[in-house]
């Protein structure tokens, strides 16, 4: 008796094989939008407690995103794009600052003055830090790269996040093969200070803004 069994997958020698996942220039774009998203909202008149949260939110989504574009985007800029070594090596100096803001950021509460300034001050890092990639980087990628290798590394990408930092590490190791290996090793314990004082690090552990919040009825 013969078992019908499914066709083997299609080889990376396939010119039409595309492999499952997202694209690693679309994740990273959709994760610029929301950065951006955060920056507005952060600089908004939100109230204390609030602002609080988006600054912690904030924070871990930047540290995620810069751990996976350090640990790959740059990378392949290096091996791809003409002037790719330098256009990697700004960017990279660039997120180290931004990094340093960020730990600032966390060392002031929403109340200080201080905090304003280094609101406004990260809002303007981040933002152009989308502008850049995507006026410079995403579109020459999107020329040299095949569409199966950009999600390829869209994949890893998204690996690299799940286990990177949530904090900001700015004298960390920024390029492979030392970022690979410390990272993670940082996201560990970070998730442990993070699981441990209830921190929130994602955007939906957000609480509704008051302004959306549901009223209590009285009986």
């Amino acid at each position: 008796m013969s078992v019908p069994l499914p066709p083997l997958p299609p080889t990376g020698d396939d010119e039409e094989y595309r492999p499952g996942g997202r694209s690693m220039v679309d994740l990273l774009a959709e994760e610029h939008d929301q950065i951006v998203a955060l920056c507005g909202e952060l600089t908004e008149d939100i109230g204390a407690e609030r602002r609080s949260q988006v600054a912690e939110v904030l924070t871990a989504t930047v540290a995620r995103h810069l751990s996976g574009e350090e640990q790959y985007l740059y990378p392949t800029i290096r091996s791809t794009l003409p002037d790719g070594a330098t256009l990697a090596d700004r960017e990279i100096a660039a997120d180290t600052d931004v990094l340093r803001t960020l730990r600032e950021l966390a060392q002031v509460t929403p109340t200080e003055p201080r905090f304003a300034e280094l609101a406004d001050e990260v809002t303007g890092q981040l933002r152009r830090h989308a502008s850049t990639a995507s006026a410079e980087i995403f579109p020459a990628l999107r020329a040299a790269a095949s569409d199966a290798d950009l999600i390829r590394l869209g994949n890893r990408v998204e690996i690299a996040e799940e286990a990177a930092p949530t904090r900001p590490h700015p004298d960390a190791p920024t390029t492979p093969p030392w970022n690979r290996v410390v990272e993670p090793a940082l996201g560990v314990v970070d998730k442990v200070r993070d699981a441990v004082s209830g921190r929130p690090t994602y955007v939906e552990d957000l609480n509704p803004p008051a302004s959306t919040a549901t009223p209590t009825t009285g009986a």
